[in-house]
């Protein structure tokens, strides 16, 4: 679980998620490559830059804009050792017959598409470089539909399969690739949706930072298209 002289890339950098995974990461020694859209937020979040930080203004939808940052890593630290596909979002919505396309369309993009552009961006450079870490954040809802959650769930479950895809074609690259299932993350907006829950049996936000870190140590160096639920306490 030594991270120094690797580099990070966490994208959802400014999300109570990206907060817990940078700060894991950081502890461990790593250079971190902090991405969100506004360049703003990152510093609000962490102050200034310094010389293991950096920030990378990025819409993760738009791919040129992503390739040009992930170039800007690169020119920065030389390599690019993991990358944690943090961003993404829930939202509830009708049932599947009535479900919009913007609908549809949000919950794809920022849960599947995002992280699609991440991996074009980055997997070149780590083959490159002879191996590498993608650990992603599915859901464990992602697992079986439920009423009002078909686009969230089949975005989730697209995680799934595009980490077990790439964990076949990107093993024999030594890249090892899984992701996490984690059941409602206890962060200040899901206490104010859900008053009368109990956030003590939800998850941490350093707790699945935690397991993320493990997924891509050295210590999971033989865990290949894994989705590992993290559902808190019992």
């Amino acid at each position: 679980m030594n991270f120094s002289n690797r580099t990070v890339l966490v994208t959802g950098a400014s999300g109570n998620l990206g907060r817990a995974v940078a700060a894991a990461f950081a502890e461990l020694g790593a250079n971190i490559a902090l991405f969100d859209r506004r360049r703003e937020s990152l510093e609000r979040t962490y102050g200034a830059e310094n010389d293991r930080r950096l920030f990378v203004t990025a819409d993760l939808l738009d791919q040129d804009q992503v390739s040009a940052a992930v170039a800007s890593v690169m020119a920065r630290y030389a390599r690019i050792d993991v990358l944690c596909n943090i961003a993404g979002g829930f939202r509830m919505g009708a049932p599947v017959h009535e479900t919009a396309d913007t609908d549809w369309n949000f919950m794809f993009d920022v849960n599947a598409r995002t992280l699609l552009h991440a991996v074009r961006a980055v997997v070149p450079r780590m083959i490159a470089a002879g191996g590498g870490k993608i650990v992603s954040v599915a859901a464990f809802a992602a697992q079986k539909g439920a009423a009002g959650m078909g686009a969230y769930a089949a975005s989730k479950s697209a995680v799934i399969r595009l980490t077990e895809t790439m964990a076949a074609e990107l093993r024999e690259k030594n890249i090892n690739v899984n992701c996490v299932l984690p059941t409602i993350i206890d962060t200040p907006e899901n206490r104010a949706a859900m008053p009368k829950a109990d956030p003590a049996r939800w998850v941490a936000p350093a707790d699945l930072a935690a397991v993320i870190a493990f997924l891509a140590s050295d210590a999971a160096r033989a865990v290949h298209g894994a989705a590992v639920p993290v559902t808190g306490l019992s």
